[in-house]
């Protein structure tokens, strides 16, 4: 695998070129008015991080390092914020060494170390967070702070064909995950933007979505037994399809950040490997019209594998439409039988909700045909979804303010947040003078009570000011969120961004039972201190 970029998303090579860059510099001076310049990151060996505050002792000296390319490739993870900083090598909390743990024996070891030695140890899978998950942000109370990646605990180890079922290792990326479970005709089905650069353990942690819009496509749903190190021991849940006694162990550590203790293994569910396609696209004079159509198709008990409505601004910015129509990209998939007929009455439900289908909605071991004179709208929109990070990762060397949230409404709420976002972030982005800024939404995931819709912004940015502005932005829509009656955060996790409205959307009493839980697992609270709870 190519090296990883330290700064940015992905890797080097995978990079936008240089005509792409300056296609979109072009688009931003037609579209904003801006003469944006590329800046550049710093070489790993200009950056000016401090001396490391602690040494691992000589049990842990194999798979430590110190080394200033580890330090800073793990110093933060993949957000708006995070790119800036690291675009001026403002490197705020780079860790004091990297650990990389090849057995459940040595991950407990460092767990040991830092404990005795008050040491803040923060878990890290492929580092693609965007709340502050993986930076270590840790404050004054810790002789230091390291890294605890995942990357060498990264295989499949048995497969149970008979219940469809296998157990993995944390720290296995997206890719060579399926890549080990395809010789069996298995496939786990849970494909996030970050895929390629994030792991199971990392899945598990954050309660990460998965790219399929219904059914079970968080990584909760897909979860059968876990195995967790925690400064207290190593705790192993039961395999079950399903169980009734008592309060599920597996659910105190899906979302728990690390803040618990190192999630080492998991059983999770699979599937066979889908061969019959079906679906389509079609297009609605407006956002909220689309919306109200796929309520009726999230009720209808269809449950599409995609089921992703687009804003019109966002469809022609991603290729799939012209700028006036909301665009709904539908698909069906089995690996048992032909999904034709699903596929049909979906079209037949959207075209009695005011949608007008492109071509049609048939299909068999292929994708369906694009509409005559379109390219297929769903492959257009996974290519731009797949290389959006990269996009972004440009919007911000360029000077632009970019960014996304996401979060999560019952139907009956929807349309009021999605006004009360919108003003909420139209007034924001006068506030800090970037009026022309351009506000998008989509929905991600959709269940018969609620979508989940998933805000992009993209503005001009203050040279010097892009974090003060986008900090204004953030916290004037994540009032608005909550106002509204919507969650903090559907599928990003809570980290360090997220922890003041999480405080507030969690029961108080909640907070008080997660503190009484992290004092039995971690009584030095050392592991990932500053989410989800602070030391009580």
């Amino acid at each position: 695998m190519p090296e990883r970029s330290w700064w940015g998303w992905g890797t080097d090579t995978g990079a936008l070129s240089d005509e792409e860059v300056e296609g979109i510099a072009e688009v931003l001076r037609r579209r904003f008015g801006v003469e944006a310049r590329r800046r550049r990151p710093p070489a790993v060996s200009q950056l000016d991080l401090p001396a490391p505050r602690v040494s691992p002792p000589r049990s842990l000296a194999e798979i430590a390092s110190m080394s200033a390319q580890d330090r800073a490739g793990h110093a933060m993870g993949k957000a708006f914020r995070d790119v800036v900083r690291a675009l001026r090598g403002q490197l705020d909390h780079p860790p004091d060494a990297v650990l990389r743990p090849r057995s459940e024996a040595e991950v407990a070891a460092v767990l040991d170390w830092c404990s005795s030695a008050g040491i803040a140890a923060v878990p890290y899978g492929g580092g693609s967070s965007v709340v502050g998950g993986v930076e270590p942000d840790v404050g004054e109370d810790y002789a230091g702070a390291v890294s605890v990646d995942l990357g060498a605990l990264d295989q499949v180890l048995e497969i149970d064909e008979v219940s469809q079922a296998a157990r993995v290792q944390a720290g296995v990326l997206g890719p060579s995950l399926e890549a080990q479970l395809r010789p069996a005709g298995l496939t786990l089905r849970h494909f996030p933007q970050s895929f390629e650069f994030s792991t199971l353990g990392g899945w598990v942690a954050t309660r990460a979505g998965g790219h399929f819009a219904t059914g079970p496509t968080h990584i909760d749903d897909l979860v059968e037994a876990l195995r967790v190190v925690t400064p207290a021991g190593t705790l192993e849940t039961r395999r079950l399809p399903g169980s009734g006694a008592g309060p599920s162990p597996d659910r105190l550590f899906l979302g728990s950040e690390g803040s618990l203790g190192v999630i080492t293994e998991a059983w999770v569910r699979l599937r066979p490997r889908p061969r019959f396609r079906a679906g389509g696209s079609c297009r609605f004079p407006d956002f909220l019209a689309g919306a109200r159509a796929v309520r009726a198709l999230a009720q209808s008990g269809l449950m599409p594998a995609n089921c992703r409505l687009v804003d019109p601004v966002e469809a022609q910015v991603n290729g799939i439409g012209d700028g006036h129509d909301a665009v709904l990209l539908v698909g069906f998939e089995s690996a048992d039988h032909p999904v034709t007929a699903w596929a049909a009455r979906a079209e037949e439900l959207v075209r009695d909700h005011g949608g007008v289908p492109e071509g049609s909605w048939t299909g068999g071991e292929t994708p369906p045909e694009a509409a005559p004179g379109r390219p297929d709208a769903s492959a257009a929109w996974r290519d731009a979804f797949l290389r959006a990070p990269y996009v972004r990762d440009v919007l911000v060397q360029l000077g632009m303010v970019c960014e996304t949230f996401e979060t999560a409404v019952t139907w009956d709420r929807f349309e009021h947040l999605h006004a009360t976002v919108t003003e909420a972030v139209r007034g924001a982005l006068e506030e800090v003078g970037a009026s022309t800024g351009v506000l998008t939404c989509r929905f991600t995931h959709v269940y018969p009570d609620g979508p989940a819709p998933y805000f992009t912004l993209v503005a001009p940015g203050r040279e010097g000011a892009e974090l003060e502005q986008w900090d204004t932005v953030k916290a004037a829509a994540q009032e608005a969120v909550l106002a509204a009656g919507g969650t903090v955060t559907h599928h990003h996790a809570v980290g360090r961004v997220h922890r003041p409205w999480y405080d507030r959307q969690r029961p108080a009493l909640f907070g008080a039972a997660l503190q009484a839980a992290k004092a039995t697992l971690d009584p030095a609270w050392v592991c990932n201190p500053g989410v989800l709870v602070d030391k009580p």
